[in-house]
């Protein structure tokens, strides 16, 4: 059942650790709930579900799909990319598995937006010297994520080169950590997400 038989709008956030909020001390400060509020300023009553957990990377989005698809989903986010790139996961495969997962849930009509693979070259802890390299490696991997995520009837939102600029030059934007966001990071990436969930939940 889609939003078209139902008044509420089942919000599911699918991922790894940013989509889980790591780095933020209360839940409104997570991209699942930021954006839900964004979804409920524009008229939507909004059933989020945050479903990501911390360390996942694109393999284990078929378990959160599964509970997803149980509980019911009209408008589902995806992020996921970041540990496939720490742990040296093939492109292709990750894509593939990405892939999978937007299919199970277009089947069942809800509207999928995914945030790709990040930056990891804006990291601090990445020296200098490397972050170049790291740069060009995550963008390739971001840009095979995000032909498997059109392929599967999925939507890609385009925000890595606008998110990852701001950063690279602000880093009260990570947290304690040095490569999760802190609440002001969670923020610049809710907003840059913004326009391409809210324009999914009106299809």
């Amino acid at each position: 059942m889609t939003t078209s038989d139902s008044a509420v709008l089942r919000f599911h956030v699918l991922g790894d650790s940013l989509a889980a909020g790591v780095g933020c001390a209360r839940a409104d400060e997570t991209i699942g709930h930021r954006l839900a509020k964004a979804l409920r300023a524009a008229g939507h009553v909004v059933d989020l579900r945050v479903l990501a957990v911390s360390g996942a990377r694109s393999a284990h989005l078929a378990a959160q799909v599964r509970t997803s698809l149980s509980a019911g989903v009209d408008l589902a986010l995806i992020v996921i990319g970041a540990n496939d790139l720490t742990s040296f996961v093939p492109s292709a495969v990750g894509a593939g598995q990405v892939h999978d997962a937007v299919a199970a849930l277009r089947r069942v009509g809800a509207r999928v937006v995914v945030a790709t693979a990040p930056d990891l070259g804006v990291v601090t802890f990445v020296p200098p010297a490397y972050r170049g390299l790291v740069s060009s490696i995550s963008g390739r991997y971001a840009g095979v994520q995000g032909d498997a995520v059109r392929r599967a009837g999925g939507v890609v939102a385009d925000v890595g080169a606008q998110v990852s600029g701001r950063f690279a030059t602000d880093r009260s934007l990570f947290s304690a950590d040095r490569f999760h966001p802190s609440p002001a990071g969670y923020a610049v990436i809710a907003t840059a997400l913004e326009p391409s969930v809210t324009a999914a939940a009106k299809r």
